[in-house]
């Protein structure tokens, strides 16, 4: 690395680091307003405050990433073709591509670090948020887990397993209910392809009914639907369930496969599984905007233009792609498509604009 490059990156670097500060404390102190009336509420002490805050810390830096590489990359190279060092160093011989090649390389080596700060510290700090925010604060008593992506609850009727839990819609798949009675011996168990929460009980369909007589012969009976009242809510399970902003890739791999062998829909997880790799590598492509769009018109001293251009277009990216995630997540399209057509969509408009800047 020459003299050249560490002054660059350490222009860079200085800018991202200031502006990543103050994106995630902008962020928290607008999620601060909007949940303190909930923390009140509930009577939280300071700590729990604290605690839930500063573990949501991992997932605001990670959605700001993309936005403070491209922020950092456009008020680097703006302020370099401000006071002509772009100049000075072109006519040294160095081109555009050269120069910016250590910003280029940094914002990989930050994909890399979101990838991994997304796989194994975001998971880990949602659930603890989540714990901390449901068990902690609101007092919700936690009577189930989530063990080999799988729903295991102990409630008032029995103990209850299901394949999983759509909050989006309040519907069980995979339930498996074991019933005892007042000497914990089994009376009955319930397995059913769904259950639907529907005007304040939960409607169960194709179910198989097995009665254990104290004779010893259970009876099996096979029924279309039937409402159980259950007196479990909907809410009670959104404790146990993992979203996917709770698991790793992994781990989210593995649950896929676990519902779409068992034969359930899994449009909503592997969009997410997908959109997990290709939302990390959008700083690269920033970057490359940002590059693109600061070095445009250094001459023309156009800079405020081009980094309010760059700023709308980085941001069109977040509408792009939370707009195909939807439709991935709904089934419109494919998920590997819903995932990646921002990413791709965008790189090309960066590879053209980066090629046709002046070396």
């Amino acid at each position: 690395m020459t003299i050249l490059d560490r002054y660059i990156l350490k222009e860079f670097t200085k800018i991202f680091a200031l502006i990543l500060v103050s994106l995630a404390g902008l962020y928290l102190i607008v999620d601060f307003f909007e949940r303190i009336r909930m923390f009140l509420s509930n009577h939280a002490s300071l700590g729990q405050i604290v605690s839930y805050f500063l573990l949501t810390l991992p997932m605001i830096l990670s959605q700001m990433i993309p936005t403070t590489v491209l922020l950092s990359t456009l008020l680097s190279f703006g302020i370099l073709a401000k006071n002509c060092e772009i100049t000075a160093m072109k006519a040294n011989g160095l081109s555009l591509y050269r120069i910016s090649l250590p910003v280029l390389v940094t914002s990989f080596a930050i994909c890399i670090a979101a990838f991994l700060l997304s796989e194994f510290i975001t998971p880990y700090t949602n659930q603890k948020a989540k714990y901390v925010k449901l068990i902690e604060v609101q007092k919700r008593e936690k009577l189930g887990s989530f063990k080999q992506n799988e729903i295991w609850y102990r409630g008032e009727e029995g103990i209850y397993n299901f394949s999983m839990f759509d909050p989006r819609t309040n519907t069980l798949k995979g339930i498996r209910i074991h019933l005892f009675d007042r000497g914990m011996n089994l009376s009955q168990r319930i397995d059913a392809k769904e259950a639907v929460w529907k005007d304040g009980s939960w409607l169960f369909r194709e179910l198989l009914v097995t009665t254990f007589n104290p004779s010893g012969v259970p009876s099996l009976e096979r029924i279309p639907s039937r409402v159980f009242a259950l007196s479990e809510k909907p809410s009670d399970f959104m404790a146990v369930q993992k979203d996917t902003e709770e698991m790793g890739l992994l781990e989210l791999s593995r649950f896929t496969k676990k519902i779409r062998s068992e034969g359930y829909d899994t449009m909503r997880y592997r969009t997410d599984m997908h959109g997990k790799i290709a939302f990390p590598l959008v700083s690269v492509i920033l970057a490359i905007l940002g590059v693109s769009f600061s070095l445009k018109s250094e001459r023309s001293g156009g800079v405020a233009q081009s980094i309010g251009l760059g700023i709308i277009i980085g941001f069109s990216y977040w509408i792009v792609f939370a707009f195909a995630i939807s439709l991935g997540r709904a089934g419109t399209i494919p998920p590997v498509v819903a995932a990646w057509s921002a990413n791709l969509l965008f790189g090309l408009v960066a590879a053209i604009m980066f090629m046709r800047v002046k070396t």
